[in-house]
């Protein structure tokens, strides 16, 4: 059975039109997750909505919403007052523009979405638009309205279909030289960074999704599994902390042990103490040339 769609609406380049639906991309659903019960008779809590001030229990009828102020000081804001700045969604993703995918800093990446034709007779111009942007190799970016607020959207092919992506808007992402301001400029010799180099190329790989393993939703599906058929539970003893590695070229050095990284930055660092020795008899030569010929 086919997932139901999140959003259906139409697709439109220029003049080119054509219906489509949106499919979440990612899901949740097979995380584990704990819900609050009561430990004396196992049943399940309920959350209930607590007046801060008197303690009291609020009631749905009286529940509203409201903007802080100042500390303590709210404006209520009824509902609708929301609903008259509420941009009314026309069902449309009306492309504005096509920009060089490297273009887009991966920060205002926000939720992906499958974007698929929506009967057959939308797939002639689904199959145009996915294709002309295949051979332009530029993704396209359209507004969208989604629960009630407007997004921006970038659209690139994906196999048959196409992926729809949300952007976050600019006051949403926080500045970063607020975090990298007071990182210090330490002096690294080159040693230490071609050392580093050759760790990275021990480690070089593909980008393959598939390797990655959830290893504690896999240790609580065993724990909920073990604690269900009524078998006792071990805590695991603490591990020890490694002690505080004083040299930093040490680590490296220990890093490249066992990886055959050793010989490898032995010789890389003989052939370049031998373009050295090389470069300064060359200079000699060179030099003794000169007085020669003076």
């Amino acid at each position: 059975m086919a997932p139901r769609a999140y959003w259906k609406g139409t697709l439109k380049l220029s003049l080119v039109s054509c219906p489509v639906v949106l499919y979440p991309a990612t899901t949740a659903a097979e995380k584990t997750r704990f819900h609050l019960i009561n430990r004396e008779t196992g049943n399940r809590l309920k959350q209930q909505m607590i007046d801060s001030e008197t303690g009291e229990v609020v009631e749905s009828d009286q529940k509203g919403r409201g903007y802080e102020l100042r500390k303590g000081k709210y404006v209520e804001i009824e509902p609708e007052e929301l609903e008259a700045v509420q941009i009314e969604s026309n069902h449309t993703i009306d492309i504005e523009s096509f920009v060089p995918s490297e273009e887009i800093d991966q920060r205002y990446l926000n939720h992906p979405y499958y974007i698929a034709p929506d009967g057959k007779a939308a797939v002639d111009a689904f199959a145009v638009i996915r294709d002309a942007m295949k051979d332009q190799d530029r993704v396209a970016l359209a507004k969208i309205v989604l629960t009630n607020r407007e997004h921006i959207i970038a659209i690139e092919p994906l196999g048959k279909g196409l992926l729809g992506t949300t952007l976050r808007f600019p006051y949403e992402l926080r500045d970063e030289d607020q975090f990298f301001d007071d990182i210090k400029s330490p002096k690294i010799t080159r040693d230490m960074v071609d050392l580093a180099g050759h760790i990275l190329h021990t480690k070089a790989a593909h980008f393959d999704p598939s390797k990655f393993k959830d290893e504690y939703e896999t240790a609580l599906k065993a724990l909920v599994k073990r604690k269900a058929s009524g078998k006792t539970i071990e805590l695991p003893e603490p591990e020890e902390r490694p002690s505080n590695v004083v040299s930093l070229m040490d680590a490296l050095k220990q890093s490249l042990k066992g990886r055959g990284g050793k010989k490898t930055a032995t010789r890389s660092h003989a052939r370049r103490a031998t373009g050295r020795r090389q470069a300064a008899k060359k200079a000699h030569r060179s030099t003794a040339r000169h007085r020669k010929a003076g």
